[in-house]
């Protein structure tokens, strides 16, 4: 796959400082989060966090198979997904000036952005559903994540109407720290993503490894209601899947011998980043996927849709 040549537009000045959180102990990332014993946690008082790195490729969908069959030879499935997987549907919040966004395109050794998601079928959401705040960080090369589970509707007064709302006495300070990027940097809605995810976990020695397969992955910049039944355009071409790895603490000999001998390149893609500029929010960046960036080996790029519900 070659190099993406666009230039990186300048960036807008964003006047606010950023400040660091403490370091997070380790979870699985699972939907509704999970303990180390793998019991779902669902219920919204608990505060989830954990810190792990993340190495990121693109896939033709045409090498699936045969990564899939390596997969299943040394991991599980994840539970919450079976054969055919979950949905992933995320709202993510930005400044203005998409103060996020350009942390991200300009690598900045700490970054973090603030999104609300949803795991499961975007159709049935209710006020009701299950959704989790969370702040995904970037410390040098390691990813932290800390997350609250709270019902949709408190989700929404919390982030878009920026009130406090009733929490567990553990979940306080990290609610206080939403409350603080949401009004001291007039965070807003300004994207959504969504793709069906295949998951597999590592087991023996390899406990704490994950990977997923992120397809049809689709975006959309308006009607951020987790649950509106509104277009959505894919922002990585259709032919393509995303792979992530995500470990603890390393990658496993196996899996790193794997990538290398399937010729998978690391990709510093962002999904958030994808929709942004799929939708002409800034011109794109070096990092961005489009269909005419692949090489002619895989001619059914060509067919990458321009939207789909």
């Amino acid at each position: 796959m070659r190099s993406w040549l666009r230039r990186v537009p300048s960036r807008a000045p964003d006047p606010q400082p950023s400040t660091a959180a403490p370091p997070s102990p380790p979870d699985d990332g699972r939907p509704g989060g999970t303990d180390r014993s793998g019991a779902a946690s669902h219920a919204p008082s608990g505060l989830h966090a954990f810190n792990r790195y993340e190495i990121k490729y693109l896939v033709p969908v045409g090498d699936l198979p045969a990564l899939r069959e390596r997969f299943a030879a040394r991991m599980d499935r994840d539970r919450h997904g079976g054969d055919t997987g979950y949905g992933v549907w995320s709202v993510y919040y930005d400044t203005a000036g998409l103060r996020f966004y350009w942390e991200k395109i300009e690598g900045l050794r700490f970054r973090r952005k603030l999104r609300v998601r949803h795991y499961g079928d975007r159709a049935t959401v209710t006020d009701d559903s299950i959704v989790h705040v969370e702040i995904k960080q970037r410390v040098n090369r390691v990813t932290q994540k800390r997350r609250v589970a709270l019902p949709y509707h408190l989700a929404r007064a919390l982030c878009d109407r920026r009130e406090l709302v009733a929490h567990a006495p553990e979940q306080r300070a990290f609610l206080d720290e939403v409350l603080e990027l949401l009004c001291g940097l007039d965070l807003r809605p300004v994207a959504m993503t969504g793709y069906q995810r295949e998951a597999f976990v590592g087991r023996d020695s390899d406990t704490g490894l994950r990977v997923t397969l992120d397809h049809r992955v689709r975006g959309r910049d308006r009607d951020f209601h987790l649950g509106a039944d509104a277009e959505n355009r894919l922002i990585v071409p259709a032919s393509f899947s995303v792979l992530e790895i995500k470990a603890n603490e390393r990658v496993p000999y196996w899996l790193t011998d794997l990538a290398a001998r399937t010729n998978l390149s690391i990709v510093r893609m962002s999904k958030y980043c994808q929709s942004v500029e799929a939708f002409g929010r800034v011109p794109r960046s070096l990092h961005h996927a489009a269909a005419d960036d692949f090489l002619p080996s895989h001619p059914q790029s060509a067919d990458y849709a321009k939207s789909e519900v």
